[in-house]
């Protein structure tokens, strides 16, 4: 057999523009001035329920998380808090105590960072739409400050004291629903030991804690109404971390065990309504992510590279592509693949847009094959060493998803090495990358979540609402726009009138308020109340792009 060259390639001058902003960004006229509106109407009634005290329990969505952090201003604005002042109009009151973050640019959930261990650099907080094209960038705290820290021991502020009893928002960003059932979620002691520990769980009682559950907590805070919107993490989180099931798995739908999502809905929802006779409340179901920015905004052929960069990296790729020709060798019988298979697999590169190279776990594992090779003396031990980090790779195809984080990652260097570049000569890991089997089974999951919510309101029909934000979102996605109190809204980031915050999944806060009217039509629907829905010109959107 003919010996290949391995994969050696030169210094690569990449020209990596523009490959994690969204598709679509421009910017609009600006909004009319609305300043000067005059109060909106606020009379209601109740009709069969009773919004004493407005109860919500949730994720993210529920603690007010924008551009990937909790802080001040999305707090101020949060789902539930805009539902409550709606319900001040029809029986309910104006308090809505939420666990407050006193932090102005929040963590940034979507940024690996130490938890202070690491006291040289600057906290990373919320995500800002900033430079040309504008991207969607995390906002640097000052050297020494430590508001946003979800560390006691280097942030007491990070404790709320004003006792989980009085509390209406039981929101805790980055919970899947499992965790809303175990005292470990927010147990201090197995702090950094136990995956399942929240410190946004633990902040609603000062160290040691442990002895309690959120929906315990929630359900003895006395609520009359509830708001109950916890799942989407058990499949969005496995969705961000792309399919990785080491970093956040993927709750199973069904099987009546405490790891699956039946039961653990069910002990949710009915811990919830045991806790008061009267006691009825409004639950969500699950939109599709994969129609949010976050999952749309990074395009499968995302790496621009001029002629020469190409012109490298195939040469670079030349020995990869050739062993892959060997082994199409009838001596080995087709055991490592068709030749349209293993054709397929090859790497190559062209002046323009690129798909990035990414490791596929579904294909087969190519070692044995140049193994093979290695032994009929085709190629040489350094070569085989060379191939050992492409044995089960591929490029992107536009059946593949890249959510918006990997498009800081593409095109960056590993440690520095201008010949180790990631998405290129480094494969991307599974984390970085949603394929078509993993894409497939998390909607499948989402769909059967979706069912057991039906249910579960089917079998309390006189006491559950169910709002359908999965229709309402993808109503606004196939019009692509909509019009409401005045002001256009349509299902982008883009400013001014996109509903989605600079992280591209959560809502900003007009966006939030469309989904508050999306709960009151449930709740209006269900119970007879005439609950005034929020007027979205009273809502900011996503800011414009920093300089």
């Amino acid at each position: 057999m003919k010996k290949f060259n391995y994969i050696s390639l030169a210094f690569l001058s990449l020209m990596f523009l523009g490959a994690c902003e969204q598709e679509v960004m421009t910017l609009t006229q600006p909004e009319p001035d609305m300043t000067n509106l005059g109060p909106d109407p606020c009379a209601g009634g109740a009709g069969t329920a009773n919004f004493t005290k407005f109860v919500a329990i949730g994720n993210s969505f529920v603690a007010g998380v924008q551009g990937g952090a909790l802080f001040n201003d999305g707090q101020a604005n949060s789902l539930p808090a805009i539902i409550n002042k709606q319900l001040a109009c029809a029986g309910g009151t104006a308090t809505f105590n939420q666990p407050n973050i006193n932090a102005t640019l929040g963590w940034n959930l979507f940024v690996t960072q130490p938890f202070l261990s690491d006291n040289t650099k600057p906290v990373l907080g919320r995500l800002r739409l900033q430079g040309t094209p504008p991207r969607p960038t995390p906002q640097a705290y000052a050297a020494g400050v430590l508001e946003a820290v979800p560390n006691p021991a280097a942030n007491p502020g990070f404790i709320y004291t004003g006792g989980k009893a009085t509390l209406n928002n039981f929101g805790i960003p980055a919970i899947v629903l499992g965790q809303s059932l175990i005292e470990e979620t927010g147990d201090w002691t197995v702090a950094g030991v136990d995956p399942r520990f929240s410190p946004f769980y633990g902040r609603l009682a000062p160290p040691p804690g442990g002895t309690t559950t959120l929906i315990g907590d929630a359900a003895a805070a006395g609520g009359s109404f509830f708001l109950f919107w916890l799942g989407l993490d058990d499949f969005f989180l496995h969705a961000a971390f792309g399919g990785d099931p080491s970093l956040a798995p993927l709750t199973n739908a069904v099987g009546g065990t405490q790891f699956d999502f039946d039961f653990q809905y069910t002990a949710a929802i009915t811990t919830l309504l045991g806790s008061n006779a009267e006691l009825k409340g409004v639950v969500g179901n699950f939109p599709d992510i994969f129609k949010m920015p976050h999952f749309t905004s990074v395009a499968y052929n995302a790496v621009p590279l001029d002629a020469a960069t190409a012109a490298q990296l195939n040469g670079g790729f030349a020995g990869y592509n050739a062993a892959l020709d060997g082994l199409k060798n009838p001596a080995f019988g087709g055991a490592f693949g068709t030749a349209e298979q293993l054709d397929a697999r090859k790497i190559t590169f062209a002046t323009g847009n690129n798909r990035p190279v990414l490791i596929d776990e579904t294909l087969q594992d190519l070692g044995a094959g140049f193994d093979a090779l290695l032994g009929a003396g085709a190629i040489t031990p350094e070569q085989r060493a060379a191939l050992e980090p492409y044995e089960q790779v591929r490029q992107t195809s536009s059946t593949d998803i890249l959510p918006l984080s990997t498009g800081s990652v593409l095109g960056t260097t590993v440690g520095g090495n201008p010949l180790l570049i990631n998405g290129l000569t480094v494969p991307l890991a599974d984390r970085y990358v949603l394929i078509p089997t993993e894409i497939t089974a998390i909607n499948n999951a989402r769909v059967a979540y979706n069912s057991i919510v039906t249910g579960i309101v089917a079998s309390n029909t006189t006491k559950l609402a169910l709002a359908d934000v999965d229709a309402a979102l993808n109503a606004l996605i196939t019009a692509q726009a909509g019009i409401y109190n005045g002001v256009t809204i349509t299902p982008n980031i883009n400013p001014p009138t996109g509903i989605y915050s600079e992280d591209g999944v959560h809502p900003n806060t007009r966006g939030y308020a469309f989904l508050a009217n999306v709960f009151i039509d449930a709740i209006n629907a269900k119970f007879g109340s005439t609950i005034p829905k929020a007027n979205l010109a009273r809502y900011s959107a996503t800011g414009l792009p920093l300089p």
